[in-house]
């Protein structure tokens, strides 16, 4: 007598598990045992084998209906006389489906034979047993980490990467942020069976070398002021990320005043010749170690005021 498969308790799901939950767990164990994968393994075979035969039934839903129904009464006559009925009427189980989607990518079935339980609930295929054919897997998406300084993600570059013994030549955009993920299609592991390759997920760390603070695609920076061009006015000269620029400082300039240089941020991402702004604090710096005749003039200065 054949031995009763609990396909529920093989797929690790709920009876009352929809069919996203069926594809999901089916997805990731017929990964985990498949043949091509597990070569020599005789136990991840049969496994593999009853994974896919209980995708067989539970994917299906007039299958799954019997299962759910009959299955762990199957053989009683009455289920086998619904079982005989329904082989007849379809003129024998011929369900290979295929698969594919997500980034498990799984297409189709593997060569194995269904269980003496399977073909009594739904019958075998005229001229023998029924056979999965052979599977297509999609390659593992492999993930890197790369650290780059704030000054070199301030234009676009080219950077080789080694990436499972391979030199990969990437073009990195100006303007890419911190913890900021791309992916490179087609260069994760090699496919099964013809599969497609996986892809490459790359994270950005940057570093920040710079004396400013970064945030989007806006720059901040605090610029000391000294004392008498804040107060009498002038020109400064300041640093910015593409070079030097001139300042007018007003007369009476007080200390912590903003200025605003537009255009003079960082880039934005993917935006050829779009940039932020760069956002300018004064810091105005007391005079320190005064001479007596400086003491002098700050005195008649308080006393005219």
């Amino acid at each position: 007598m054949a031995q009763f498969i609990d396909y529920y308790k093989v797929l690790g799901i709920d009876k009352n598990a929809g069919e996203k939950e069926v594809k999901k767990a089916y997805r990731k164990l017929a990964r985990q045992y498949h043949p091509d994968l597990n070569p020599d393994d005789k136990e991840a075979q049969r496994k593999f084998q009853q994974v896919n035969e209980a995708y067989e039934v539970l994917s299906d839903p007039e299958k799954r209906k019997k299962y759910d129904k009959y299955g762990k009464d199957w053989q009683h006559a009455e289920a086998f006389e619904q079982a005989e009925q329904q082989r007849q009427q379809q003129g024998g189980f011929g369900g290979q489906r295929a698969y594919s989607g997500g980034r498990s990518g799984f297409e189709g079935f593997s060569e194995g034979e269904f269980s003496e339980f399977f073909e009594s609930m739904f019958g075998r295929q005229a001229g023998g047993r029924s056979r999965y054919r052979r599977a297509a897997f999609r390659g593992q998406d492999y993930e890197a980490s790369l650290q780059l300084r704030l000054s070199e993600v301030y234009k676009t570059h080219k950077r080789t990467l080694t990436v499972d013994g391979k030199n990969i030549r990437i073009t990195i955009p100006a303007g890419v942020e911190h913890g900021q993920t791309i992916k490179i299609k087609g260069y994760g592991g090699a496919g099964v069976n013809g599969g497609p390759n996986g892809d490459l997920y790359i994270t950005f760390q940057i570093e920040n070398d710079t004396a400013f603070r970064r945030d989007g695609q806006h720059l901040y920076k605090t610029i000391d002021l000294d004392l008498y061009t804040a107060v009498l006015g002038g020109e400064i000269t300041v640093d910015t990320m593409d070079g030097k620029v001139k300042l007018h400082v007003p007369p009476e300039t007080q200390n912590g005043t903003k200025v605003k240089l537009k255009g003079k941020g960082f880039p934005v991402y993917k935006k050829k010749g779009q940039h932020g702004d760069l956002f300018l604090t004064y810091e105005v710096k007391i005079p320190t170690q005064l001479s007596d005749k400086e003491k002098s003039l700050f005195k008649e200065l308080a006393q005219a005021r």
